[in-house]
């Protein structure tokens, strides 16, 4: 959630830093994979526990959140996108999303939008976890059969999306598609499904999967260093390539023989010290990791807001820094804020105070008889 605020907020010098400048995969694939994983704990045991068709409701009842939260983020940005066009009329901010269509032709914009048709390419995250996530009950029968037709059915559209270029419209008036095809980002978000279902384990102790995990992800930080990607023909046009190099669209697999060599490093390096992220030091983070959703949309539309006070403000060493914490600060807050009000507080009984309780009378049983104690 951090790495994506920082990587949307527009001329933002932080953005040299994060993990995408050193290799081919970034915080995407972190949040994908890290969804796939989520939802195997999630909807994994309610499939397990209470049958396919209860299973399915979930899933169905979790698209459907996701689905009012992307039409939320979308009407959000356009309400800051007005404000933000009124109060600095030096800049044009409906404009850098490109949202003037839908202003300039409403009626067919809700259409689109409504169905899924119209996905600008900064709101393009949710509707392809939302799709991919539709595909699950089905990878839940296919696993029922036979693991095996789980991976055939991954790789088999995956493949077949970088052949056939399986893709989805974006745009009612240009031929534009999502700029996350579900279709080949659900190869890694049903890796880490697979991985949280336990139907594959990883050698996590293995030191030579842990030396050529490790030697590849530096091998890529030199490939795509940019001065040497970019005086290196070779290179750039393996990044553009659909199938084998770094195409972001459509996956290219290069992004994800690098993602899991990075989580692979990760995993070995705190085999057996899992107990450090519970020190005090994370909970921050984990907080923010638990409530993925509602940070995400705290995180697309504070980055657009930075945005707007950097326009104002200037950029410098200092306004970054000022700009970027203040995001974090305000992402943690917005974590404990909802698992604040997930706990429903209100639902608990409200404790008596000791100076309220009246006063209880002791008795001691003598013989047949009651006898009260004195005070």
């Amino acid at each position: 959630m951090f790495i994506i605020f920082i990587a949307h907020v527009p001329y933002n010098i932080w953005n040299n830093y994060i993990p995408a400048r050193f290799g081919p995969s970034d915080a995407t694939e972190m949040f994908v994979f890290c969804s796939g994983f989520a939802s195997a704990i999630a909807f994994g045991s309610v499939f397990a526990r209470h049958g396919f068709w209860l299973g399915t409701s979930r899933v169905l009842y979790r698209c459907w959140q996701i689905y009012w939260a992307h039409i939320t983020l979308f009407l959000i940005l356009c309400f800051v996108n007005i404000v933000g066009d009124q109060l600095f009329p030096g800049h044009d901010y409906t404009d850098q999303l490109n949202l003037w269509p839908f202003f300039n032709d409403p009626r067919a914009g809700l259409l689109h939008l409504m169905t899924l048709t119209y996905v600008p390419n900064y709101f393009d995250i949710l509707p392809m976890y939302m799709v991919i996530l539709l595909m699950l009950p089905l990878i839940m029968l296919l696993n029922r059969l036979h693991f095996g037709l789980v991976l055939l059915f991954c790789g088999g559209l995956y493949t077949a999306t970088q052949i056939f270029a399986l893709q989805l419209p974006a745009e009612w008036w240009s031929d534009r598609v999502w700029f996350f095809n579900p279709f080949g980002w659900q190869l890694i978000f049903y890796t880490g499904f697979i991985f949280g279902a336990k139907w594959l384990r990883l050698p996590l102790a293995d030191g030579r999967v842990f030396a050529a995990a490790l030697g590849f992800a530096i091998l890529m930080i030199v490939c795509f260093y940019s001065p040497i990607w970019n005086s290196t023909p070779f290179l750039h046009s393996l990044s553009n390539s659909f199938f084998f190099g770094a195409f972001k669209s459509n996956f290219g697999i290069l992004r994800w023989l690098h993602f899991v060599s990075l989580a692979y490093v990760v995993l070995y390096l705190l085999h057996g010290r899992e107990q450090i992220l519970a020190r005090p030091i994370f909970q921050p983070i984990v907080r923010v990791g638990q409530q993925a959703l509602v940070t995400f949309m705290a995180s697309m539309t504070l980055s657009w807001i930075a945005g707007m006070a950097l326009d104002q403000i200037g950029r410098t060493q200092g306004t970054w820094a000022l700009v970027n914490l203040t995001g974090f600060v305000l992402l943690i807050c917005v974590a404990y804020t909802a698992r604040f009000v997930k706990s429903e507080p209100w639902r608990r009984q409200p404790e008596t105070p000791a100076s309220a309780t009246p006063p209880q009378r002791d008795t001691t049983a003598v013989g047949s008889r009651t006898i009260a104690a004195p005070g």
